[in-house]
């Protein structure tokens, strides 16, 4: 008997396997991957795993939720809404968060994990914009992370307005009226999003097909190509202990990394429950059902489209008419405003790089007081979607500082100019100072770029719990 047919089945076709595929080697690889151990990183997988539990939660309200809206007597367990006219969605959504085991639950975790969810990519899109990350050659990553987040807001919002309770259907007559302004394609994008005019029978099947298969199958195609470049041009690190542009220093995969990985995962999700359970989060049964004929006041969206309501309550009542058509006031704040906003943040890396002029590779990030001017920039931005994210809720604030809307509303619209300036330039000033304090430094703006160091040069040693790959 030959060797090979001593060894156990099991090792044989792991053999098999591995002689057709070269997994072997492609696992070792990767097992052997380095990954920074700083905190900032795992922003990241923060966002990852609130995805995880995300389609967890979704794939169990889908056995119990009914996309329609047909119109049934509500006789369910809350007694306040018996003998109501609701459609049958609002009716799957009571009966899941009352008579459904867990429903309640699996409905408040799934919304605080949207939120947490995209709470991260921003957190974790800042990191990347303060620090640099997105530079040569990581353009493209910064463009799929931007798209990621776009996917996920809209389908934060598809989300919430599923349930056909009053606050998420005020939502949907904005977006339609937005869709509707944008001139010549507006009303066919509304028409076959929404299935016709506002409101329509098909506009809840529509977001329920869009919100649990087109735009998860968008995000999980974009995270694929994601992650796969970030193998591919290899992970970024802060300088110092021996980190350079040629290397990677950090934690291997496994078993280091991955074990603090998977520590995040149980952390995210225990937290994510711990939400659920005890706060209370989009309380459908004291909005009460849609009624096209009815807007709640008070009624603002969440967190994160919040500064697009914001965009529409600042912007002045501007129409204009150009030949046959005309462009009504909501394209400005819904459409324009947001178009130039995201179309800046979409071609950054290269108007840095034009800026510049420095069209090397980067592997190690930047502090953000060592570019100032970007800080800056990145600071007033940050201000102008505060402003407008305040915008959002201005009637709330009004009745709360016992002040008129309107003086609100001109407040803000000041602020909306003054704060992103004040704001960057304070920004900036402080950041050169830190500059000053800590020596020498490079600004583009005001100082010549030194050449990049020779990749020859032996790279620093190493403090004792990081690794130095090349």
């Amino acid at each position: 008997m030959t060797e090979k047919k001593r060894r156990p089945l099991l090792i044989r076709l792991a053999l098999w396997v591995d002689d057709r595929t070269g997994a072997a080697k492609t696992g070792t690889s990767t097992l052997h991957k380095i990954f920074p151990n700083h905190w900032s990183f795992l922003l990241g997988e923060v966002a990852l795993y609130s995805f995880i539990v995300l389609l967890a939660t979704g794939v169990f309200l889908t056995f119990f939720f009914e996309a329609s809206a047909g119109q049934v007597v509500y006789d369910g367990s809350y007694a306040p809404l018996h003998g109501q006219t609701v459609s049958q969605a609002y009716d799957s959504a009571l009966n899941i968060t009352f008579d459904v085991k867990a429903g309640l639950l699996m409905r408040q975790v799934h919304h605080w994990a949207a939120l947490v969810f995209i709470a991260a990519i921003v957190i974790h899109m800042l990191r990347i914009f303060f620090t640099g990350a997105f530079r040569r050659p990581r353009e493209m990553n910064w463009v799929i992370g931007l798209s990621l987040f776009l996917m996920s807001l809209g389908n934060g919002f598809f989300g919430y307005s599923l349930l056909d309770d009053q606050l998420s259907g005020t939502g949907i007559r904005i977006a339609y009226s937005v869709m509707i302004s944008i001139p010549l394609v507006g009303p066919w994008i509304a028409s076959f999003l929404f299935g016709g005019n506002f409101p329509s029978d098909e506009m809840i099947p529509r977001m329920f097909a869009i919100h649990i298969l087109i735009i998860p199958a968008v995000i999980l195609a974009l995270l694929t190509v994601h992650l796969g470049m970030l193998v591919r041009h290899k992970h970024t690190h802060f300088a110092g202990g021996g980190a350079r542009d040629d290397n990677v220093v950090g934690e291997r995969l496994w078993p280091t990394y991955a074990f603090k990985a998977g520590g995040l995962l149980f952390i995210v999700t225990a937290f994510l429950a711990l939400l659920g359970g005890i706060f209370q989060i989009n309380p459908v049964w004291i909005y009460g059902p849609f009624q096209p004929e009815n807007v709640s006041s008070a009624s603002q969206p969440d967190w994160y489209v919040g500064w697009l309501e914001g965009s529409l309550r600042l912007m002045p009542n501007w129409e204009i008419r150009i030949g046959d058509y005309q462009v009504p006031n909501p394209f400005w704040g819904g459409v324009l405003i947001p178009g130039i906003a995201f179309g800046l943040l979409f071609a950054w890396p290269w108007i840095e790089a034009r800026i510049t002029g420095d069209r090397l590779e980067h592997h190690v990030l930047d502090r953000p007081r060592d570019m100032a001017w970007r800080t800056a920039i990145g600071i007033g931005a940050l201000l102008f979607f505060t402003v407008m994210t305040i915008a959002g809720s201005d009637d709330v604030l009004a009745v709360k500082l016992d002040t008129s809307v309107n003086a609100t509303l001109w407040t803000l619209r000041v602020l909306l100019i003054v704060a992103p300036l004040a704001g960057g330039w304070v920004t900036y000033r402080v950041c050169r100072e830190l500059q000053k304090r800590d020596g020498p430094q490079v600004d583009p703006f005001l100082d010549d770029v030194p050449p990049p160091a020779d990749p020859g040069d032996p790279p620093e040693a190493a403090p004792d719990n990081q690794e130095i790959t090349a």
